[in-house]
């Protein structure tokens, strides 16, 4: 069991929880995080969304029975870790366009601070959030509500693309790289449902051209080529 350091809602039904303690992780793989009750059972997926030497962050939307639990955690609760689990996003060199979607933008602000040369591009539906926190480790972010945030983004300025965000998203993304021939690597972070996270349930499988892969273990970081986004 670890300690929650504060739990502070961010905008409309988004949390940010902050949990003391070592962890350990790489840009775009994930936790298994579950409450001390025993009911709902299920752990639920969270992308690491900032990580120091004393505390792990995520970023989270409240949806279901889990993520209301955890909206209503307060400083000095605790709650279950496992992790880090997943592939994540590759280390990469080059022009890089962080792009993410909603909720999606919870793996990018690490990943912005490990990588070097990114442009970051947030889409919201509704109401930006976390705004100030991008700028402060970017000199590029373009913020867009309402729309589709990857039309801002000029693939071809860039020698990789990492997305994350609804299907949909990741579908125009990978659409939008056959249109333009674009040449770069195109890599989507998948949302799927996930049981266990360890690869045993396949609950989160994902087709693609070479068979079925599990998102938790093969992913949840794919290049968009290597996964069926229509299924």
């Amino acid at each position: 069991m670890a300690e929650i350091m504060s739990n502070i809602q961010v905008s409309p039904g988004v949390f940010r929880i902050k949990i003391s303690g070592k962890y350990e992780g790489r840009i775009g793989q994930f936790y298994m995080l579950r409450g001390s009750r025993i009911d709902p059972l299920l752990s639920r997926p969270l992308s690491i969304f900032d990580l120091k030497d004393h505390y792990i962050e995520f970023l989270y939307q409240v949806v279901g029975e889990g993520t209301h639990l955890f909206a209503s955690l307060k400083r000095g609760d605790s709650l279950n870790l496992v992790g880090p689990l997943g592939n994540g996003f590759p280390d990469i060199e080059g022009r890089t366009a962080l792009v993410g979607g909603g909720i999606g933008i919870a793996p990018l602000y690490f990943a912005a601070k490990q990588l070097r040369d990114t442009d970051i591009y947030l889409g919201f539906r509704e109401e930006a959030c976390l705004v100030t926190d991008f700028n402060s480790i970017s000199s590029n972010v373009r913020i867009k509500v309402g729309g589709s945030i990857l039309d801002e983004v000029v693939f071809e300025d860039y020698d990789h693309i990492l997305v994350c965000g609804p299907t949909g998203m990741l579908k125009a993304a990978k659409q939008k790289q056959v249109e333009q021939d674009y040449h770069g690597n195109v890599y989507v972070s998948v949302e799927n449902k996930m049981a266990c996270g360890i690869g045993a349930c396949l609950v989160c499988s994902v087709k693609g051209p070479e068979g079925t892969k599990r998102a938790c273990v093969e992913g949840p970081v794919f290049l968009a080529k290597e996964v069926d986004l229509d299924d």
